[in-house]
């Protein structure tokens, strides 16, 4: 008789899921799952609302990553009011885009990845937390700390707010220009950010040559590879067109305008999870499955713009020799190579003097009843499509989020690293945190890509054929 170990919650993640891993009679995997148990309603409750609010109501889908859904949305409605958005307001979302990032990717490695790199998948579980990696390495903590401060001034000083910002972009325009006495303060900040980044990026690589095998081995399986890209092929974070490659890094289409997504991508849905599968409409599913963030975007583009990020993107892409890095753990180390290419980049729009113009608005009335606004947030392609009427009030809004663009891959890494490391007969905490970890390399937000509904449950228990607790696990 089979049995099932069900870790709930998964832990050092954004939002609330649980994994399912069933066992045979030898106490050996036969299957693993990831199951989103939350339920997103955004989409329904929106509708109705007029298109120019919600770049102020979708930022509240998230706390984490409110800038991302803040400035899709925020393109969406431009497409709606069909006007040419002034350079300078552009400059502004970028910069913002930009401490995003730079916020976003410092709190995942530094305060979500380390414990498990620096301390070991292994370690007790009482230490492998942000805690432990203050006590084992100080200045490291320190520097998370500083960077994601920095990423969150950047926000502040544009928007109003760290979070969830109220006086920043809106259809077509910006509120304000960058004050210059702000944009000084930030600049004089800056070479540090960029020093703290390639600290990251070493950190994270020198993990890699010390851990080689188990860095190309760890939840490594081929897979499409989608994200937006610049006019050169270069990476992209906020604009540009989408790109979507196999495993050796061939196209499946030619580079599209991000408007026409839906001839492209299609969704699956299962009875065991509220987060939808994205796929390649042209494959199907599971065939057109297909990872997007960090580790998707460096192995996509073509060229990367910053000088420091240029020459470790160049190093991270031998590692594929010819083809796409695969292992999941790889996220950790592009995720370091991005946040200093956003570091360089801050640093070159904050050294554009018209960041400070106040040419910023260009508004109007609606020419489009239809707008679709993409950007990529720290962990992937995000997708903002909204319809309206004449007058502007939405008939009908669809979100798809990094998440679950990634939903296929975390899942297929839960299964592998858990028909590696665990054994049902002598389960230990350390193969369940394997299990974790594997999630974890995609820094899901589960909180974007739906919304919370209930409580979270705080064992992990293995179950036997007749319904015994063969095995407890319990956290808090």
């Amino acid at each position: 008789m089979a049995s099932t170990i069900t870790i709930e919650p998964v832990t050092r993640i954004e939002g609330h899921a649980k994994v399912t891993i069933h066992l045979d009679d030898a106490g050996k995997v036969t299957e693993a799952r990831m199951h989103v148990n939350e339920f997103r309603g955004f989409e329904k409750f929106c509708e109705g609302r007029m298109f120019f609010e919600m770049p102020q109501i979708t930022q509240r889908i998230c706390g984490i990553c409110p800038i991302s859904h803040h400035l899709a949305s925020a393109k969406a409605c431009d497409a709606i009011v069909g006007q040419e958005l002034p350079r300078p307001a552009r400059l502004i979302r970028e910069l913002m885009h930009m401490g995003q990032f730079i916020q976003s990717h410092a709190l995942h490695l530094f305060h979500l990845a380390s414990p498990d790199l620096l301390l070991g998948f292994d370690a007790d579980p009482t230490i492998r937390n942000v805690t432990g990696v203050i006590q084992a390495n100080p200045e490291l903590a320190l520097k998370g700390i500083g960077l994601r401060k920095f990423g969150q001034e950047v926000i502040r000083k544009i928007g109003g707010k760290r979070i969830h910002p109220y006086d920043a972009a809106t259809p077509n325009s910006v509120n304000k220009g960058l004050d210059p006495a702000d944009r000084d303060e930030l600049r004089s900040q800056i070479d540090g950010v960029v020093d703290g980044m390639r600290m990251a990026v070493a950190v994270i690589k020198g993990y890699a040559e010390a851990n080689a095998e188990q860095m190309e081995s760890f939840a490594a399986f081929p897979s499409g590879y989608a994200g937006l890209v610049g006019d050169r092929g270069q990476l992209e974070l906020y604009d540009g067109r989408i790109r979507m490659v196999d495993s050796k890094l061939r196209p499946w289409e030619p580079d599209y305008d991000p408007a026409n997504y839906l001839n492209y991508i299609a969704e699956k849905t299962v009875p065991w999870s509220y987060l939808k599968f994205p796929f390649y409409r042209k494959l199907g599913f599971p065939t057109g499955a297909y990872r997007v963030g960090p580790l998707a975007r460096l192995n996509l583009c073509s060229d990367v713009s910053t000088p420091l990020a240029r020459e470790e993107w160049q190093q991270f892409k031998a590692l594929g020799r010819g083809g796409a890095v695969e292992g999941s753990l790889f996220y950790h180390l592009a995720r370091a190579i991005e946040g200093l290419y956003a570091a360089e980049r801050a640093r070159e729009l904050l050294n554009d003097n018209e960041v400070t113009a106040t040419e910023t608005l260009a508004i109007g009335p609606v020419r489009n009843r239809e707008g679709v606004g993409v950007v990529e947030a720290p962990r992937g392609t995000l997708i903002h499509h909204y319809q309206v009427d004449d007058t502007g009030r939405l008939e009908s809004v669809n979100l798809i989020v990094s998440t679950g663009h990634n939903n296929w891959a975390m899942n297929r890494a839960v299964s592998e690293v858990a028909r590696e490391f665990v054994d049902g007969k002598k389960l230990t905490e350390g193969m369940l945190n394997r299990v974790e970890a594997a999630i974890r390399c995609y820094d899901p937000c589960l909180s974007c890509s739906t919304h919370a509904l209930g409580q979270m449950p705080l064992a992990v228990e293995l179950i036997g054929a007749t319904g015994e607790v063969l095995g407890r696990v319990a956290r808090g």
